[in-house]
């Protein structure tokens, strides 16, 4: 795990969690961006993190394939270019994914734009509504394994609320019945071991340090 900024923008790697080091011209980018704005630089959870008054904006992160800025409460901008993506079952924020350094070059002025509208919405007080957990519907075929076997329903509601929408979403974003089935059947032993979609063997969550003391910030 990162400790300090100086580790995250390193250009090189150095041991088994090599990701955290990778585009270092894309990193360098965004940080000169975020850097020319009004938002402090710090690090949390292993990653560049840009607060205003103390208060989190959006988060840096890097991975093979991609960077990304994390906006804590990317649910409220208006976002008129369509960049931003929800992921997984997160409510409030949102990211904004770049393939290359060109593509950061060439939006630069929209990443602006964004980080200014995300300081006014901070600086408003306005938060998020969350959905409730029992705002989520229950697939059909979830109901089916829940009447089939009570002590399933049993461990499923004795899932923390935040654990059951993340399966909730999962199970219902697949198209067709099969699939739900087969994502239910997969994941039923997790559930009944009282762990989230996205829990590693030890319990924690992806977005938590890994159990080998590693950090996979992967969504937020």
């Amino acid at each position: 795990m990162n400790t300090s900024l100086e580790h995250y923008f390193a250009d090189t790697c150095e041991d088994e969690s090599c990701h955290l080091h990778d585009r270092p011209a894309e990193k360098a980018a965004l940080r000169r961006i975020l850097q020319a704005s009004p938002l402090q630089e710090t690090l949390k959870w292993g990653v560049p993190c840009y607060t205003h008054k103390q208060r989190n904006i959006v988060l840096m992160n890097a991975f093979k394939d991609h960077i990304l800025l994390s906006f804590f409460k990317g649910a409220l901008l208006k976002d008129p270019q369509s960049r931003l993506e929800a992921v997984g079952n997160i409510q409030s924020a949102r990211v904004m994914r770049f393939q290359d350094l060109q593509e950061i070059l060439e939006q630069e002025a929209i990443i602006k734009a964004y980080l200014a509208e995300a300081i006014t919405v901070e600086e408003s007080g306005q938060k998020v509504k969350k959905k409730t957990t029992q705002d989520f519907p229950i697939p059909d075929e979830l109901k089916v394994k829940m009447k089939e076997q009570p002590d399933f329903k049993t461990a499923f509601e004795a899932l923390t609320p935040g654990r059951q929408r993340g399966y909730l979403l999962h199970f219902a974003a697949a198209k067709q019945s099969e699939t739900r089935t087969s994502r239910i059947e997969k994941y039923l032993p997790r559930i009944m071991d009282g762990k989230g979609l996205r829990d590693c063997v030890c319990g924690r969550s992806k977005k938590m340090p890994t159990c080998d003391g590693s950090h996979q910030f992967a969504e937020l």
